[in-house]
């Protein structure tokens, strides 16, 4: 069973920094392009950075300079180091597979507030 476990979320000040974990199980994360997704409060969930199978990241422009994915396929886990922090990236943040159409993890709160 395909299961994403997201954790290190918090509450921080705007230009601060968060570094967020998935842990994936029920398959190989080698296998696959791997997603960061989030969802704002009255918002639909949208995508927020990419990294391939071979490792390359993409980020959309909104993040871009302050969101850096990575990958470790050996313990099946994705990180997401956000730094700079802005009042608009508050949201619950979830990692999949992209482009699958995965069970949603229960992911994880960040609060960027003053």
């Amino acid at each position: 069973q395909v299961q994403f476990v997201e954790s290190g979320g918090g509450l921080v000040q705007p230009g601060g920094s968060l570094r967020l974990s998935c842990a994936a199980s029920g398959f190989r994360i080698r296998d696959y392009d791997m997603s960061w997704y989030r969802q704002a409060p009255g918002r639909e969930r949208e995508l927020v950075a990419t990294i391939t199978r071979r490792g390359v990241p993409i980020n959309v422009d909104s993040v871009k300079g302050r969101f850096a994915v990575t990958r470790d396929n050996p313990t099946d886990t994705i990180y997401l180091a956000m730094d700079n922090l802005e009042f608009e990236d508050t949201g619950v943040y979830f990692c999949k597979r992209t482009a699958w159409a995965d069970t949603w993890g229960r992911g994880t709160q960040v609060t960027v507030s003053s």
